[in-house]
């Protein structure tokens, strides 16, 4: 499903929580969740899984995807990517950075987010939206999902963290589409683009999104410093 969201040139890989037991962790691996609970071994395993298998696309054999210091994945060098993981769904995709120089993706249960979560991770122009969206949409959840991949696609450019308030998302329905407008207090001056486009998807229970930017429309070198390899696997 989440393949649809997003360019030709972006390799894909879903998984089920059912295959896990058809994948295991790499020795370079294992020191990120060494002292994790099961639950959560068995979920960065099969992220790693799908991730492999996306790589595999590209025609990068099996190796290790160790992680950094934010939890990032570490990508092999002259790819960008992101791992997403929710209610037994995980998938990963990747990209060369000749084509692809930023993509964020992320996947969340189609249901209303808690109490009180809103106001935490929107703006009054965003819950203005909101409060007169059409109905039967779970627009908060959307939103947030939003605002997750917009991260994973601006973090490995410029090694910052991007805060829930540091972007101003617009929902378009219509195209099943969203801008996110980031403020000019935040954007680098080397060209960066001062927003980022992204896709959605609801179906299967399921919130469903993707950010990418393609190296043609990027016009800037990577900063110093910034992790271009990986992109932070927030889940």
């Amino acid at each position: 499903m989440i393949g649809t969201l997003l360019p030709s040139n972006v390799a894909v890989q879903t998984c089920l929580a059912s295959e896990g037991s058809r994948t295991g962790v790499m020795a370079e691996e294992e020191s990120a969740i060494a002292t994790a609970v099961k639950s959560r071994r068995r979920e960065f395993s099969i992220g790693r899984a799908c991730a492999r298998a996306a790589l595999s696309k590209l025609g990068f054999p099996p190796s290790a995807i160790p992680t950094g210091p934010n939890r990032e994945p570490l990508w092999p060098s002259g790819v960008v990517g992101s791992i997403t993981h929710c209610a037994g769904f995980h998938a990963a995709a990747v990209a060369l950075q000749k084509d692809c120089v930023a993509l964020g993706i992320d996947v969340e249960v189609d249901e209303e987010l808690p109490s009180g979560v809103l106001p935490l991770i929107s703006g009054d122009e965003e819950r203005n939206w909101i409060a007169n969206a059409p109905q039967g949409r779970n627009w908060g959840r959307l939103l947030f999902s939003a605002k997750e991949s917009i991260f994973k696609a601006w973090f490995p450019l410029t090694g910052e963290w991007l805060g829930f308030e540091d972007a101003v998302v617009t929902i378009i329905p219509e195209d099943r589409s969203f801008v996110a407008q980031l403020p000019h207090t935040i954007v680098p001056a080397n060209n960066f683009p001062s927003e980022l486009r992204g896709r959605f998807l609801i179906a299967d229970g399921l919130i469903l999104t993707a950010v990418s930017l393609a190296a043609s429309k990027a016009n800037h070198s990577p900063l110093a410093g910034a992790k271009t390899e990986s992109s932070p696997d927030i889940k």
